[in-house]
């Protein structure tokens, strides 16, 4: 669970064999999360649900592809899915382009 104080929350949906993370700890595939009243990147949320960002391909928010270090407000609405994606539709959902900016942020991080 986050514990984050006085935030409030977002609706997290965890995919495919990312649930398993979630059947271990027996949570729900789709649940109620409270973040900083500021907001937070999709990653420490992940983190926070023992869900291995480097398990994470993609994270949508409100319906569009984000990088997995990209805010995630209260209220939004987030999923993460694992590796797996069809080719042609990594690149039309913008799931190849995140990848790209995910592995050049954490390039820049270490």
């Amino acid at each position: 669970m986050l514990e984050t104080g006085k935030g409030q929350t977002v609706t997290v949906r965890v995919f495919g064999f990312l649930q398993r993370y979630m059947d271990e700890q027996g949570l729900a595939y789709t649940l109620e999360r409270e973040i900083p009243g500021g907001g937070c990147p999709a990653h420490d949320i992940a983190r926070k649900l023992s869900i291995p960002p480097e398990k994470i391909e993609a994270v949508f928010c409100n319906g569009g592809v984000i990088n997995i270090y990209d805010a995630i407000s209260p209220g939004d609405r987030v999923g993460f899915f694992p590796h797996g994606t069809p080719g042609p539709y990594r690149v039309f959902l913008g799931i190849a382009r995140e990848d790209r900016e995910r592995t050049r942020r954490e390039t820049k991080i270490d």
